[in-house]
């Protein structure tokens, strides 16, 4: 059995873990890098059909989830403090 010292060191490393993915979850790094990939899959896709210029209109998707990511953080801390303070029976 692991001694307590074990035990409290496993739970530290896991929290660390755990803030490190909420940080990636909502770093500008990651919305970044997911725009990214959703412009280049889109203009390639756009291209690939025979839109007209691909890349220019690839841009309001993208910027559609830029948004959303956006919103969706306001959506949800309200949700978060509306399920806070409601008392379930």
């Amino acid at each position: 059995m692991d001694s307590i010292e074990q035990r409290l060191e496993k739970i530290e490393q896991r929290n660390s873990r755990v803030e490190a993915d909420k940080d990636w979850e909502t770093s500008w790094t990651r919305r970044f890098f997911i725009a990214l990939i959703t412009y280049l899959a889109i203009s390639l896709y756009m291209s690939a059909i025979n839109i007209e210029r691909p890349w220019l209109n690839a841009i309001v998707p993208t910027v559609g989830f830029l948004l959303s990511t956006l919103t969706l953080s306001l959506i949800k801390k309200w949700w978060v403090a509306r399920k806070n303070f409601v008392k379930h029976e």
